[in-house]
């Protein structure tokens, strides 16, 4: 019961990243990588990386947390130089929807499959950014920082992850996946809804 009031108490409060706003960024090392912990959205989508790649085991388990700051590099560098892309806000609630849905389902899709998703995710997270980067007052600085953080984060999910290798432990991972899908739901209909 406990676990059903914070989800509600979650979505009640959850909203996109400010960060979104298209009115630039600070720059720096140190907001750049305080960046990624700022948008729920963000974090969730990082932290959901790092667990499917767990519930996948290798080489996803790997691969996964490399992949998604190397797309969300191209997805900055795309949104910096102005390609098009579909609305990021609705890519980026699809992304913690989906991954958190994978996590709670326990799937395991293929490995050219979650490769697939990871990186167009990412190239929405990374689109978000590229768009207010240039107007940055240090963007490399930014950029290191904020890549720095998402690997963290990714990293986190790992580790927790790791509770699968204990007996009963899938449900903790299970069920912090459908948390993330549910905040995803909400973000996804705040994206949708005017």
């Amino acid at each position: 019961m406990r676990c059903w009031i914070l989800i509600a108490a979650a979505l009640a409060v959850s909203h996109p990243a400010a960060a979104h706003s298209g009115t630039g960024l600070p720059g720096g090392f140190g907001p750049g990588f305080l960046h990624p912990f700022s948008g729920l959205d963000h974090l969730l989508a990082m932290v959901a990386v790092g667990l499917w790649g767990a519930v996948l085991g290798n080489p996803l388990l790997l691969a996964l947390p490399i992949l998604f700051p190397a797309m969300m590099v191209v997805g900055a560098i795309s949104g910096m130089v102005g390609v098009p892309l579909p609305p990021m806000e609705l890519g980026i609630a699809c992304s913690v929807l989906v991954l958190g849905g994978c996590v709670a389902g326990g799937i395991k899709a293929p490995v050219w499959l979650a490769l697939a998703l990871v990186a167009v995710f990412a190239l929405f997270h990374g689109y978000a950014h590229g768009r207010e980067l240039p107007s940055a007052a240090d963007p490399a600085g930014y950029s290191a920082g904020f890549v720095l953080a998402t690997g963290l984060l990714h990293l986190a999910g790992v580790a927790i992850g790791h509770l699968n290798s204990r007996p009963g432990e899938m449900r903790v991972t299970r069920g912090l996946g459908g948390a993330i899908a549910l905040l995803g739901l909400g973000f996804l209909t705040r994206a949708v809804l005017p």
